[in-house]
């Protein structure tokens, strides 16, 4: 067996215990959640950095077009981001984004990201900039993470947690399950408006 070989192996077997790991019963409560948003005529935005940014724009999509959420990510805007990181700075850009957008208590941010920020580590601070804002205009904040150490799961309202399988590969399984678990989400029978074509 080579050491390949090896990787292969482990990183397969590790998604099936990882799926049996995650608590359904907290993806149950933010199907609830998201639900009462729509119903009140809430709004999303999706927040994250790097790789997760990238599914913060997929998830959009899919809420938006799937569910009938309307739903917002930062990240999209790639000339009002930079201007802000320019003029404000990278720790302020989405608190200040989410200010002019009016964000308030029928609205929600939902974290899409591995360690959800860490105040001591200096760490993704702009989620927690985020966060407090949110957290101040009493809006929900949801979440999916790999950390439980972070802020997110911290001070979050409803947030799935990835668990750690193997901490080498606590990036990758967070990302990817970002995907897993929203796809749940909008093809969820409480959540589905439009059927997706395939």
């Amino acid at each position: 067996m080579t050491k390949t070989n090896n990787h292969i192996l482990n990183y397969f077997s590790h998604l099936g215990e990882l799926l049996n790991k995650i608590n359904k019963n907290k993806i149950e409560q933010l199907v609830k959640t998201l639900v009462l948003i729509r119903k009140n005529k809430g709004r999303l935005f999706f927040l994250g950095v790097g790789g997760s940014a990238g599914n913060c724009s997929h998830a959009v999509n899919d809420f938006r077009k799937i569910c009938e959420i309307e739903c917002y990510a930062p990240t999209d805007n790639v000339s009002e981001l930079t201007a802000r990181i320019n003029d404000d700075g990278w720790e302020s850009a989405f608190a200040n984004w989410l200010k002019v957008s009016n964000l308030n208590s029928k609205d929600a941010i939902f974290i899409m990201s591995v360690g959800g920020g860490n105040k001591e580590k200096n760490v993704s601070v702009n989620l927690i900039k985020a966060i407090q804002f949110a957290k101040k205009v009493n809006a929900k904040v949801l979440g999916i993470v790999g950390r439980d150490g972070g802020y997110t799961k911290k001070v979050g309202d409803n947030v799935i947690l990835i668990p750690t399988i193997d901490k080498k590969l606590i990036t990758p399984f967070s990302e990817s399950f970002h995907s897993v678990i929203w796809h749940c989400l909008v093809s969820h029978p409480a959540l589905i408006k439009k059927k997706m074509k395939w």
